[in-house]
Parts: structure tokens; C-alpha cells; sequence
């Protein structure tokens, strides 16, 4: 499998023959800002884990581009189609519900955020709930994008249904948990092999560093992956 961080949130996976892409801020994100065009190449699959312009960032122009499936709540995958996304190209869900991917599965689970995309005119479009999302390959691997959320108690049962291996968990705070509360929640909660840190230094009010995650995880089992923005690893 192999993981590539454009800063941010978003994030490509590579196996079993899908190229997938969670949350593709990438033209303004000021981590990235080097187009969604490279990033987008061969796209089989566009995921998002909830509606705010820093998640959904270049949604609709790469599934206009690619064809690729757009996996996300109901909402969201219907606002997309509004905005002229293929609306035979969408697989939506909700909280609690699984849907086949093709090589692999995607679970939506709870994230204590919210969810809306600023229109530019001081409104706003609500967006349903947030989510985090569960993916299960075929090879037996699975992996868990948090989203934007808070520490929550029932992540214990998202540990007990999924077993995930790979946890992506924000950790930049003000707008979700903070480095030392994240830390927590992957001890106390799961038993990741690896974790990515995510959602922090792409702005000021943000955290800069994951010190404070890597601090919190210190003398644990798990392995904390940094990778550089734009670097491809295997994972």
C-alpha cells in the first residue's frame, strides 16, 4: 500500500488496483498549492469525510475529470452532483452503513465536528453529519480516516468492529482534538500498528508541529509515520 500526504487532511492511498483520494484540498491549500491535477492522475475514487471547503477543496473538478466514484454522506454526494459531479458516479452513506467500493469497502463512523460549505456570500449549505471512515481491503488490511473530530468514548466500539491497523488522526486543535488528547484517544482506544498525524500547520491558528502527539504517544507500541507533503511511502 502506498500513502501520499498533500498536507492538511488530504491524502492518496494506492492498492489492489485503486487509486483513492480523502479529502482533496489541494489548489488553496497553503501546505500543497501545487494543483489537484498530479494528484489526481488515475483516480479511481474520491472520498470525503465531511463538508467544509478545506475537505472538499477540488472535489468537483476532479471527479468532472476522472469519472472517479465519489464515496461521502448523501448530502454531500447530492450537492456535488448540483455543482455538476456525474450523478451515476456517486455511492453515498451514513453513519453506521458500509458500501462496496470495488477491491475495497468504506465504513462511515461518528465524528464530532460539523459539516457545511461556505458559499463565499456569508451563507452557508449544511452538509449532513460529519464522518470519519473505515476503508477494508481485500488483502485484509484496514484503514481509519478520522476526520475532523474530537476524542469520543465510542471509538472503543469503532476498535471493536474494525480492528484498524492504519490510523490517519487529526491533531492540529481549535477545530478538533489537539496532539496530547489525540494521543490518547490511540491509546486508550485502538491498538494501530502505524498512525499518520494529520490537519495541523496548514495554518496559523492551527498546531505547527506534532510534537505534542509524538510526546503523547511516547513508549507505546504504535509507530508515528511523518511523512513530507507530497512524499509517497509505503505503509
Amino acid at each position: 500500500m502506498k500513502l501520499t500526504w498533500y498536507g492538511h487532511s488530504a491524502f492518496r492511498i494506492e492498492t489492489g488496483g485503486a487509486n483513492i483520494l480523502i479529502d482533496p484540498f489541494l489548489s488553496s491549500n497553503p501546505s500543497w498549492s501545487r494543483g489537484w491535477e498530479g494528484p489526481a492522475e488515475g483516480v479511481t475514487h474520491l472520498l470525503l469525510t465531511h463538508g467544509h471547503n478545506d475537505h472538499i477543496g477540488d472535489a468537483v473538478e476532479i471527479l468532472k475529470k476522472t469519472g472517479a466514484q465519489l464515496v461521502a454522506n448523501f448530502e454531500v454526494c447530492m450537492y456535488l452532483v448540483g455543482q455538476g459531479a456525474a450523478g451515476d458516479r456517486i455511492n453515498p452513506g451514513n453513519t453506521g452503513g458500509t458500501v462496496d467500493c470495488g477491491g475495497f469497502t468504506t465504513t462511515f463512523v461518528q465524528a464530532l465536528h460539523s459539516s457545511s460549505f461556505n458559499n463565499g456570500d456569508g451563507s452557508n449549505t449544511y452538509l449532513g453529519n460529519p464522518l470519519g471512515l473505515v476503508l477494508h481491503f481485500a488483502d485484509g488490511r484496514s484503514l481509519y480516516h478520522m476526520g475532523d473530530t474530537d476524542i469520543f468514548g465510542d471509538m472503543a466500539l469503532i476498535e471493536e468492529l474494525h480492528q484498524p491497523e492504519i490510523g490517519i488522526v487529526p491533531i492540529g486543535d481549535r477545530f478538533t482534538m489537539g496532539g496530547a488528547v489525540a494521543a490518547l484517544a490511540c491509546k486508550r482506544f485502538f491498538n494501530f500498528k502505524k498512525v499518520i498525524p494529520c490537519h495541523f500547520a496548514t495554518f496559523g491558528a492551527l498546531d505547527q508541529s506534532a510534537d505534542k502527539f509524538a510526546a503523547g504517544l511516547e513508549g507505546g507500541g504504535t509507530e508515528i509515520v511523518l511523512p513530507k507533503v507530497g512524499e509517497t511511502i509505503d505503509i
